[in-house]
């Protein structure tokens, strides 16, 4: 016979176990982040992400006046820090893979606004925490069965 004690920590355990793997996968089948991003008066941004080969990208910065400059891998397109005024929209394609980095910094007397999208693969440190919700679930679930087994001294 199961304690009540066991039978809420498989439950609690099964639903981090399911949320986790759940996550997991959704950030898994996800290959690009949309950009949806605005900024005020002066402010300046950096966006930097390795992507693999093939991998396509879009952005389009809209503002009174803004500098931008955006270098990617070997053989890709390379902006040279320019003033653009109110819009321009980028779409660039990686060669190789490698990492790029696109610097943009709002000059005008409005808010800068970046939208777009970019292929980037899921990073170590992402799929980690899954991982880490996935084995508290199952941690739960072991501890909680040993109340079954045997009553710990103390509870």
């Amino acid at each position: 016979m199961l304690s009540t004690r066991t039978i809420i920590g498989i439950v609690i355990g099964s639903i981090l176990i399911i949320l986790g793997g759940y996550f997991l996968y959704q950030d898994l089948i996800k290959e690009s982040i949309d950009v949806n991003d605005t900024y005020a008066i002066g402010k300046s941004t950096t966006y930097q992400f390795t992507a693999p080969e093939h991998s396509k990208h879009f952005l389009n910065v809209t503002a009174n006046s803004f500098k931008l400059s955006l270098a990617s891998p070997r053989g890709g397109l390379q902006i040279p820090e320019q003033d653009y005024k109110n819009e321009l929209s980028i779409e660039w394609i990686h060669l190789i893979a490698g990492e790029s980095t696109l610097k943009i910094q709002n000059t005008g007397d409005s808010e800068l606004k970046v939208q777009g999208t970019i292929s980037a693969p899921l990073g170590p440190l992402q799929i980690s925490k899954h991982f880490l919700v996935i084995i508290s679930g199952v941690i739960i679930i072991g501890v909680s069965a040993a109340f079954s087994i045997r009553k710990p001294r103390g509870f």
